[in-house]
């Protein structure tokens, strides 16, 4: 398609035609999966066009449906299914530039989708507050791309999940009706958007809650043995005296993986990276002894701040210190049921040794402690994958697939009816980061 009329339509919001440009904004890190690498290298935009504001999306939204070219859209590309990645081709919206703090008040904040998590946190700590819960990419993400393509994180082990109620206020969405318009979704109407990766709404402005902001320490706990160290994750998960924000427990050897840490970290150890409250640091070194752990780093919140944080050896950072070792590697993402004794957890562990290696995000979900797990898999073939996968849903853990790029076949597991009629309605023409629906393709072909 010849893109000179769209672009002439675009008047003076920037666009990059430049193809290795092109290229390099419509990946993700979908490479952390060889299902996906196979199904999604090559895949690439026209073009990429980055508005400044909400008034630019609607006029890039109207020449999009004038034109029936199909539309992405972009934070920082750090998600890891493909959620950014073009399946066929049309226009990346890369929201980098919309980068605006409408408003900031104790406990809530209003703003642009390209604002990173780490600017707003910046920001925010000023007035005494911090977001609910981040990725491990905080410093590179945006809060746009995080409520579409993400789930929970660092935090999550104090307000659950970005699905929980309460954990996006409101949004702004610009619609490809024929005539695009800015609907506002507030309270639970904002489900219809949340985690949908970009299929049904183009967010222009989300409003969000805030947390106290804590002097967080950094510790890292060393343990001989896996389950002690898990069953340690697991009572300071519990201890609801404690106020903490990341309990991270890894098998031997993801710990030789970290290589900016070797030197504090034991041989052979399995640990638990931990974010906790200063001012609860005497009745964390109580339960670490408890627990027969050893200490082996520990940084306070201003040490913390400098230089390279826990959080960055944590979820999904994890996965991607393990692959810059071994490529090879690859990964799953569990929920593994509430239980304070861990029997499952201590079942794969042992069922599949060194195949899955085990690594614990410690969550709250719906009331209730839990382990999630994002295991490191030495990867053989699909089948075999598959038949990990198969293994511990059969046994009562949950697997949200990593290795699909389709939004249902991920962690939904089934059709978000809400989710549907919403696309039907703002996205008749099926425009919005097409492919990526299994609900939509099947009822419309396309």
């Amino acid at each position: 398609m010849d893109y000179s009329q769209f672009i002439a339509e675009l008047g003076q919001i920037e666009t990059i035609t430049n193809p290795s440009q092109v290229a390099k904004l419509s990946e993700d890190y979908f490479k952390f999966s060889p299902v996906l690498t196979q199904q999604l290298t090559g895949k690439v935009g026209d073009l990429v066009v980055r508005p400044n504001n909400e008034a630019e999306v609607l006029q890039i939204a109207r020449a999009c449906v004038k034109h029936r070219i199909p539309i992405t859209v972009r934070g920082s590309g750090t998600g890891n299914y493909g959620q950014a990645v073009p399946l066929q081709g049309g226009v990346i919206l890369d929201t980098s530039k919309m980068q605006k703090i409408h408003w900031l008040k104790p406990g809530l904040a209003f703003v642009e989708p390209g604002l990173k998590l780490g600017n707003l946190d910046k920001q925010a700590r000023q007035i005494g507050w911090e977001s609910r819960m981040v990725p491990s990419t905080v410093r590179t993400a945006t809060v746009g791309g995080f409520i579409a393509g993400g789930s929970g994180g660092i935090g999550s082990i104090l307000y659950g999940q970005l699905r929980d109620r309460g954990n996006l206020k409101a949004v702004r969405v610009v619609t490809l009706e024929d005539e695009p318009r800015v609907i506002e979704l507030r309270g639970d109407r904002v489900q219809k958007v949340n985690h949908a990766y970009g299929v049904n709404g183009i967010i222009t402005a989300l409003e969000i809650p805030l947390a106290p902001a804590y002097a967080w320490a950094e510790c890292i706990v060393a343990f001989t043995d896996f389950m002690a160290a898990a069953h340690f994750g697991q009572a300071l998960a519990t201890s609801d005296g404690m106020i903490k924000k990341l309990v991270s427990v890894h098998a031997d050897p993801i710990p030789t993986f970290f290589i900016p840490l070797r030197e504090y970290i034991p041989p052979q150890a399995h640990i638990a990276l931990v974010l906790v409250a200063e001012s609860d640091l005497e009745s964390f070194k109580v339960l670490v002894a408890e627990h027969g752990g050893d200490l082996c780093y520990e940084k306070d919140a201003q040490a913390a701040s400098k230089g390279t944080s826990l959080v960055e050896f944590s979820w999904n950072h994890t996965t991607l210190h393990a692959r810059s070792v071994d490529p090879a590697l690859t990964y799953l993402q569990s929920g593994f049921p509430a239980d304070p004794d861990l029997k499952l957890v201590q079942h794969m562990h042992e069922h599949f040794g060194d195949e899955v290696i085990m690594h614990l995000e410690f969550v709250r979900s719906a009331g209730e402690v839990v382990p999630g797990a994002i295991q490191i898999v030495r990867f053989t073939d699909c089948d075999r994958l598959d038949q990990i996968i198969k293994y511990h849903e059969e046994n009562g853990v949950f697997i949200a697939n990593p290795h699909t790029y389709i939004l249902e076949d991920g962690g939904m597991k089934q059709v978000n009816r809400e989710q549907l009629e919403f696309k039907q309605m703002v996205d008749p023409y099926g425009l919005m980061n097409p492919g990526k629906m299994r609900a939509w393709f099947e009822q419309s072909g396309k």
